[in-house]
């Protein structure tokens, strides 16, 4: 069953000047037709300009195509009366966390989502204690949010959004403006909900160790899907990602440089222990 299925999507910018006239048009996404299965966990790279995003805000029927369908658990975002439900199925993640948390105490903000969708106050405080223990923040939950830090911030941002039972989460590079901890926090916290609750993930970002675990990738250049396929198989083409203008984990570039030099190491390799077992009958 496809949670997200689009067909010919395309969006375009259209520029106008102070008059009113259109001084130009810039098409951000361009034709893109996939289908993403519900339970999944889905990436999708690209450098920036390339339409990750444009295509993100999509899913949550924040933006309507100008040409092209896509339909979010089977309904079509720019039929009106869909828009709501489509909102609580696809709920949507940010960079910036301190642009999504408005409450002064952490369980009143993941809080603030059930409450505006009308459900039971005795419900509301179980679903807050299950989006913070899932996302392994529980234990601030009477914390203010200015005193966290942006990874702990993006948890509770992700908690708020859970705790409106989403069947998918996009998370539009959730990690861009977090420190190397912080990013780790996240992901974990991210492939925690997809694997243990059975969320769908769609996860933009543009670094590539995050996506090293995904179920699918899609990279995007110019609007359009560049690359299909798992991460093994979207890895095992360094030369391509460099033209894309995208960098791969380091783990896989080392391998990739060492089968370079002659050494027969298998394409595509992930993770620093499949390099260590790759290498092992060299010594």
């Amino acid at each position: 069953m496809s949670i997200i299925k689009t067909k010919n999507l395309t969006f375009e910018y259209i520029r106008r000047d102070e008059e009113g006239n259109v001084e130009g048009i810039t098409t951000a996404v361009d034709a893109v037709s996939l289908r993403i299965r519900q339970g999944d966990f889905i990436a999708i790279l690209g450098h920036n300009g390339s339409g990750k995003s444009t295509l993100a805000k999509h899913m949550n029927a924040i933006l309507q195509p100008t040409e092209g369908t896509i339909w979010v658990d089977g309904m079509d975002t720019r039929q009106e009366e869909y828009v709501w439900e489509i909102r609580q199925r696809a709920g949507m993640v940010f960079q910036n966390p301190d642009n999504q948390i408005i409450g002064q105490v952490v369980e009143e903000d993941v809080g603030f989502g059930p409450e505006n969708m009308g459900v039971p106050t005795q419900e509301i405080w179980q679903r807050v204690e299950e989006s913070l223990r899932a996302v392994g923040m529980y234990q601030y939950r009477k914390h203010s949010p200015n005193k966290l830090s942006g990874g702990q911030k993006q948890r509770v941002s992700i908690a708020g959004v859970l705790a409106m039972h989403p069947k998918c989460i996009v998370l539009d590079e959730p990690t861009a403006m977090l420190d190397p901890s912080g990013r780790k926090e996240v992901i974990r916290a991210v492939r925690g909900l997809n694997q243990v609750e059975g969320v769908t993930v769609i996860l933009i970002t543009h670094y590539m160790e995050e996506i090293v675990h995904a179920d699918q990738v899609f990279v995007m250049d110019q609007g359009k899907i560049a690359m299909e396929g798992t991460p093994r198989e979207i890895f095992s083409q360094v030369e391509r990602l460099k033209e894309l203008r995208l960098d791969v984990p380091q783990v896989t570039l080392l391998a990739y440089e060492l089968q370079q030099r002659g050494l027969k190491l298998p394409d595509g390799i992930l993770t620093t222990q499949e390099l260590v077992e790759a290498l092992e009958h060299y010594f």
